[in-house]
């Protein structure tokens, strides 16, 4: 009963529209080849991810073709005669000063190919290895008769979710165990339990890449970001809107406000027909629920999954808005916008133990995946390791003072070119 008072009360929300209608820009996509009219925001959800219609995806798609023909054709070329800088992003006196010694454009794309190539056998092992414990952790924090050692269990499966999602992140981005129907079933499957329907997912991600230090108040696949002017000149039920959007228990609560509601649910509602997996998402995952609760009770429906999910999906909903909302980010004009700036200026690297390292599957070298989304998410530390390029990015951490700056960072401030908190902008 709760959660129907719950998705009435977003309901009476989003029927509230934004009216942020000078936020519209052109949209430049990955390769910055397709300029056109932004769609109109749309209504307003908690960390919406499919509310705006997207009719161009496939201009997305053919933009990432674009990018490999231009590097194929560019490597091919004699040094003397090699295209290796892009002038459109190169010089620029505003470069943030995190930036100043960077070489940015199609040289860095080109230094990056060399890590997109996969071992196959290797992805496939980490992969198996990955999901064997997630179910071993899962079993046993289910099976064990101590309780500490059922909680043990149940965290360790909880990072491992993290991990199973960044192979699955990984796969839908063509960098590991592409044209593999095995990988195909099992990652799908995979999908169904961890409310994370393949439909929506993929489009609203994709969108999130070709738009990344934008300014949108609209959340497709982001959180939203808005200047000090239009925070400014928004009304305070619009204000009360985005903070909602942004705010650390949007992020806490990521298990049911993003992965259940935003990914799974919101799309289901606004186009059925277009998206039966979110269906078929959220009957798997509740009837996993239920299955678990009927026949193990309901402490093993929350060691199981009830509890690694909530852990899983907060600590990777927040390692998605940190990554792309700090205080050093830098937010791009739509003239300067390009693939290579919004890689190294508008995603940070977050600086993590081996141990988080491995639980997270390096997606803290988030700098290098927004660059080249094919490199294998286990050969992004060696790419940043043999390229000088990608070695002087914003840093952020899991310490709490860094947390505090990344929920702090809320608004653009033009004038200062630099983010701003709620505070600097009255």
């Amino acid at each position: 009963m709760t959660a129907v008072y719950a998705v009435h009360f977003w309901h009476k929300i989003a029927s509230l529209r934004p009216k942020f209608a000078f936020l519209e820009t052109d949209f430049v996509g990955i390769s910055g080849c397709y300029r056109g009219p932004t769609p109109s925001a749309p209504a307003f959800s908690p960390f919406k991810k499919l509310d705006l219609v997207l009719p161009n995806m496939h201009i997305i798609k053919a933009e990432e073709n674009l990018i490999q023909e231009t590097v194929v054709s560019n490597s091919s070329l004699p040094d003397a005669n090699r295209n290796t800088s892009d002038t459109s992003t190169m010089d620029d006196p505003e470069l943030p000063e995190h930036s100043a010694d960077i070489q940015i454009g199609r040289d860095l794309m080109l230094a990056t190919r060399a890590f997109s190539e996969e071992s196959r056998s290797k992805s496939w092992w980490l992969v198996g290895a990955t999901f064997g414990l997630l179910v071993a952790a899962l079993t046993g924090a289910g099976l064990a008769p101590w309780l500490p050692l059922r909680l043990f269990l149940s965290v360790l499966g909880a990072l491992l979710m993290v991990r199973a999602f960044i192979t699955y992140h990984d796969y839908m981005h063509g960098a590991i165990l592409r044209n593999s129907r095995v990988a195909w079933a099992l990652f799908h499957l995979y999908a169904m339990f961890g409310l994370a329907p393949a439909s929506s997912w993929k489009k609203s991600h994709n969108y999130h890449h070709g738009h990344v230090g934008k300014i949108s108040s609209a959340s497709v696949g982001a959180f939203p970001i808005i200047t000090k002017k239009m925070w400014q000149a928004a009304s305070p039920l619009e204000r009360v809107r985005y903070r909602i959007e942004r705010h650390p228990l949007v992020v806490l609560f990521g298990y049911i406000t993003i992965f259940a509601f935003s990914i799974c649910l919101l799309p289901l509602l606004q186009h059925p027909t277009k998206h039966l997996d979110s269906l078929l998402s959220l009957i798997v995952h509740s009837g996993l629920i239920t299955l678990l609760w009927v026949y193990g009770g309901a402490d093993t429906a929350f060691f199981v999954l009830l509890l690694p999910m909530a852990i899983a999906s907060a600590l990777g909903s927040y390692l998605f808005f940190a990554q792309h909302s700090f205080k050093r980010m830098h937010i791009l004009r739509p003239e300067a916008w390009s693939h290579y700036r919004a890689a190294l200026e508008s995603s940070s690297y977050m600086r993590l133990n081996k141990l988080m390292q491995w639980f997270t599957g390096n997606i803290g070298y988030h700098h290098i995946h927004h660059l080249n989304v094919r490199i294998p998410f286990y050969r992004l530390p060696e790419a940043m390791a043999a390229i000088p390029a990608l070695q002087s990015p914003v840093v952020t951490t899991l310490a709490m003072r860094d947390i505090i700056e990344c929920f702090e960072s809320s608004l653009w401030d033009e004038d200062a070119n630099r983010m701003i908190s709620y505070r600097e902008a009255m």
